[in-house]
């Protein structure tokens, strides 16, 4: 079993736990949204993809971002998923994220959704 994210204490009052699947969606989306510079000791960790929320949507402006999605997971995530696909779209002050990847422990290949709003 993993920590749960974001970390809680569970019915048993102890640390909260997860699955490994659960647990790898937990560290995508950490990676996703946390800024480079934003953690003390890892200031290379992150993709920081809501700077990408606000300006003008280009077709180049998306595949830089997928390309930068991409490859922060792979430098965080490269042993324990294979990412397959990476869809990135902003609108309004929404930005959605479509990642199909394979989990390497038990080659399932799972798609999640995530989404977030833009800081005004």
């Amino acid at each position: 079993m993993q920590l749960d994210y974001p970390f809680h204490i569970g019915g048993r009052d102890r640390t909260a736990s997860t699955s490994e699947a659960d647990h790898i969606r937990d560290l995508i989306e950490q990676i996703l949204f946390t800024t480079p510079g934003e953690r003390v000791n890892r200031p290379d960790f992150g993709a920081g993809v809501l700077q990408f929320v606000f300006g003008p949507n280009s077709p180049e402006k998306a595949a830089a971002t997928q390309f930068m999605i991409q490859g922060a997971l792979q430098q965080h995530l490269g042993s324990r998923v294979g990412i397959e696909e990476v869809i990135a779209e902003a609108i309004d002050a929404r930005l959605i994220i479509k990642i199909a990847y394979r989990l390497t422990s038990t080659d399932v290949l799972v798609t999640e959704t995530f989404e977030r709003e833009g800081a005004v």
